[in-house]
């Protein structure tokens, strides 16, 4: 298994574990995922997920060989599945990020209700170095997360930033040391699942809804517009250097 699952006292922790490639999603991995949150929505007992790459890499972004032979970007790939259960999961979803956290790495993070990291992370979107637009909602929620000139040089320029930056932004709610980041997520996770289950997730929902609708809006727009992309010559250019590198 490319991730690990395990379930205990309310909490679901997945863990990415393909360290030989830097914990990038292959379509393997997107379909695990999504089939553990599906598990985690159904099952009462679990009242929290919480997700990591373990202490020394969180995700590298997509798998690009694997995601360029995965086909059209319908409602059968995988990476959308996953993307459309993320955006909509209702219980409280809670991420630990140490190392590279590239691409859908951060993007991902946009949805997770609360987000740990160590000082050392380094956070990017590079995907308009790649011939691509942004992707995951994050075109809609980091300007309003981070507001629009910030949003720009992350998403336009691509410019990497660490888990201090993260924090002062408001991506990241608190920024630890590596040798505490997994016992710190897991205690506010441990905390999450001991309040009343349907309290938590109503919060949740409320907190979510103003922007649910736009949500889904985008991320529809942004695959449309990222498969195009795909196709283009600047992609195919971009793509090629990079399998170079």
């Amino acid at each position: 298994m490319t991730v690990m699952i395990a379930q205990a006292d309310g909490v679901m922790t997945l863990t990415l574990s393909r360290l030989d490639k830097k914990n990038a999603l292959s379509a393997q991995m997107y379909q695990q995922l999504s089939q553990a949150l599906i598990e985690a929505a159904a099952d009462p007992q679990c009242r929290v997920v919480l997700l990591t790459g373990g202490p020394d890499c969180f995700c590298a972004g997509n798998d690009l060989a694997d995601f360029l032979a995965g086909g059209s970007l319908n409602h059968e790939h995988p990476t959308v599945q996953f993307l459309h259960l993320l955006s909509q999961f209702d219980k409280p979803l809670i991420a630990a990020v140490a190392g590279l956290a590239i691409g859908i790495g951060t993007t991902a993070l946009l949805h997770c209700d609360l987000v740990y990291a160590t000082a050392s992370a380094r956070f990017q979107m590079p995907f308009t170095s790649l011939g691509l637009c942004p992707e995951a909602a994050s075109s809609l929620l980091l300007p309003r997360l981070v507001g629009y000139q910030r949003a720009a040089q992350y998403l336009l320029l691509g410019e990497a930033f660490d888990g201090g930056q993260a924090y002062q932004m408001g991506l990241v709610n608190e920024v630890v040391a590596a040798a505490d980041l997994l016992a710190l997520a897991r205690q506010k996770a441990l905390q999450l699942a001991a309040l009343p289950a349907t309290a938590v997730q109503q919060s949740k929902r409320l907190l979510k809804q103003p922007m649910q609708q736009q949500v889904q809006h985008v991320l529809h727009q942004e695959l449309a517009e990222f498969e195009q992309l795909l196709h283009s010559d600047e992609c195919k250019t971009a793509l090629k250097r990079f399998f170079q590198r």
